[in-house]
């Protein structure tokens, strides 16, 4: 379990090379005492050397930063001097241009806007962030440049480029992601999201969770980057943390919007929104739609409350290739995780184990579009109105469960009723698992009792 340091208000001065280097001035909650950032190094190393830099710990143990320091001039040689050819995108911290170490690693360098809203605070947080942080879906930082007036970082490079660049505006000759794949998609993200709240102490808040965030490898797998807006969680007693209002509009919670405390469920809802772009193919924001439509969550809200609606909000794109109660219930997640109350939206641990129960009952896209997973093609009057019948087992006819059909009224359709529906799975499923455990510890300790008997027999 990670551990990680309060930042103070001298965080800048660490990185000014134009001064001598300081040190971090040790607080009380605090297991990090400085940073180097290495540029008083850069200057007297050849241009082909790099170091690995340490942290000093308050107990005294060091804490080995797996990042390389740059140079600028290091940098710009491993992205042909920058040229336009290997700009590969752009973003609140600045422009990212693909490049390739001396070593033949292909690498992300992103180098910072000096003019944008990120400077080097965020830097240093997302140094620090990346440094001790490890996960299968958080991007790896390979290193760092803070040579003069420069702030340059560098990642490891993620081919397929970000989910934004797979959800909207595909041009013509693209092909969409399928269903399975935007499953496996948002239940990484969740995973990465997890390991933040659940597995660091102090837990960690992302705070800028969205599609364009989300960076996919060549097998469409997902790593979350860009932790330049990272905040350290609440500890103790203490509920949230207060911090002035950061992030991308439509992505916010409303709460952390409105007040600027900010806490885990932040994050969810940022997760619901992006979660809901996978399903429906829409943007957080478009400005090109019609009004009441521009909002993604604004709009998506009225349909929740009736599930005979909810092959309305599948993506087009999709063309029906979907198991329908694998909708309703990424439906009914998706609802749950943007609830206005932040106090009623999921931790994101149950969230992975929804969302990795979609993952395995995975759609067939052989079968007829617009019909189940399991081609059941018995389809009664309650299924053409939009309800699922009390014969339907759904997509994958895994899971045994029934749903409700009788009395039509809001209530069965809202998404609350849903999601009941799909935590009486997930519990099945853990039953069954205890109960398996159950019974192999009741056959061991038989077989042990059974050889103590024949022990005491023979003694």
């Amino acid at each position: 379990m990670g551990c990680f340091p309060c930042f103070d208000s001298r965080e800048e001065e660490i990185l000014n090379t134009q001064k001598d280097r300081k040190e971090v001035h040790q607080t009380p909650p605090s297991n990090i005492s400085r940073l180097s950032s290495g540029a008083d190094r850069l200057k007297a190393r050849s241009i082909s050397g790099s170091k690995r830099e340490s942290l000093g710990l308050k107990d005294g143990a060091a804490v080995q930063i797996a990042a390389q320091t740059f140079t600028f001039r290091e940098l710009a040689t491993a992205t042909n001097n920058f040229r336009p050819e290997s700009f590969i995108g752009e973003g609140g911290f600045g422009r990212v241009y693909k490049g390739r170490l001396p070593s033949g690693q292909v690498v992300a360098v992103k180098q910072l806007d000096r003019n944008g809203l990120q400077g080097n605070r965020e830097f240093l947080v997302e140094v620090l962030m990346l440094s001790l942080l490890n996960h299968p879906n958080l991007v790896k930082l390979v290193g760092y440049c803070a040579d003069g007036d420069q702030r340059l970082l560098v990642y490891e490079f993620m081919p397929l480029g970000s989910l934004e660049d797979h959800l909207h505006d595909l041009p013509p000759d693209k092909e969409p992601l399928d269903w399975n794949t935007r499953m496996k998609i948002a239940a990484g993200a969740a995973k990465g999201l997890e390991y933040l709240h659940d597995k660091t102490n102090p837990p960690v808040i992302y705070r800028d969770f969205k599609s364009s965030n989300i960076l996919l490898d060549e097998s469409y797998f997902p790593k979350l980057s860009d932790f330049g807006l990272a905040k350290l969680g609440p500890t103790g007693d203490k509920s949230h943390v207060s911090t002035r209002v950061m992030g991308t509009y439509g992505y916010c919670a409303p709460e952390y919007a409105m007040t600027g405390q900010l806490t885990v469920k932040s994050d969810v809802y940022s997760f619901g929104v992006v979660f809901l772009e996978l399903i429906t193919g829409r943007k957080a924001i478009d400005s090109s739609l019609p009004q009441g439509q521009q909002n993604l969550v604004a709009w998506a809200r009225p349909l929740f409350n009736d599930r005979r609606k909810f092959a309305k909000l599948a993506d087009p794109r999709l063309q029906g290739q979907f198991p329908m109660r694998g909708l309703y219930q990424a439906l009914s997640v998706a609802s749950m995780c943007i609830q206005e109350q932040a106090a009623a939206r999921p931790p994101i641990g149950d969230v992975v184990n929804a969302i990795s129960f979609l993952v395995n009952q995975a759609y067939d896209p052989s079968t007829v579009p617009g019909q189940r997973a399991d081609n059941d093609d018995t389809k009664n009057k309650d299924e053409r109105d939009g309800r699922i019948s009390r014969n339907d087992d759904g997509a994958g006819g895994s899971s045994g469960r029934k749903w409700d059909s009788e009395g039509g009224s809001e209530r069965d359709d809202s998404p609350r009723e849903t999601t009941k529906m799909l935590k009486r799975d997930l519990d099945r499923e853990r039953a069954v698992a205890e109960a398996k455990m159950w019974g192999e510890n009741l056959r061991e300790k038989r077989r042990q009792s059974g050889e103590d008997s024949i022990n005491g027999t023979n003694g």
